[in-house]
């Protein structure tokens, strides 16, 4: 005998989150300001999201690979380029960009204009990355490059020394 498949009940009262414009945890890192949308507590920590805003000319991180993690980026407006590899993308409003685990990138806002972009974290690992960089620069101290690279290697993350 087979079983059938049961279409799932749905919830007397299911949790959904909302979060407004003007909500949201406010991280800072250099002059990049990003707002978490969802950290991980709603979704199972399946899913992250965030909104950054780059200020004209940001750096991005160095080159950098995951291996626990998929990464999206939707540009909402300005050009933010990507580097993958040693491929170059400019990516402009309207634009979605995937990176899979394993794949090297980085991203950079080199225009005079500010870029705001909402970034995907699946599972949500990386949004307590950010936190944790913030932590360590709250004192005014400068963000070593061994302590970077200590805090990327906690979060299943190393740099791209291939492509740097």
């Amino acid at each position: 005998m087979v079983d059938e498949a049961k279409p799932s009940e749905p919830q007397a009262d299911p949790a959904v989150s909302v979060v407004g414009p003007a909500d949201g945890e406010r991280i800072v890192l250099g002059t990049t300001r990003m707002r978490v949308l969802e950290d991980g507590s709603h979704t199972g920590h399946r899913l992250g999201i965030t909104e950054s805003v780059l200020a004209p000319h940001t750096s991005g991180p160095p080159q950098h690979r995951h291996a626990q993690h998929d990464e999206g980026f939707y540009i909402i407006s300005g050009t933010v380029r990507f580097t993958v590899g040693d491929k170059e993308h400019d990516a402009t409003a309207g634009t979605l960009v995937m990176v899979p685990p394993g794949a090297p990138h980085t991203f950079a806002n080199v225009t005079d204009r500010p870029a705001v972009m909402l970034s995907m974290f699946t599972p949500d690992l990386y949004v307590q990355y950010f936190r944790d960089l913030q932590s360590m620069t709250a004192d005014g101290r400068p963000l070593t490059p061994q302590a970077g690279l200590h805090t990327m290697s906690r979060y299943a993350t190393e740099p791209a020394t291939d492509f740097a």
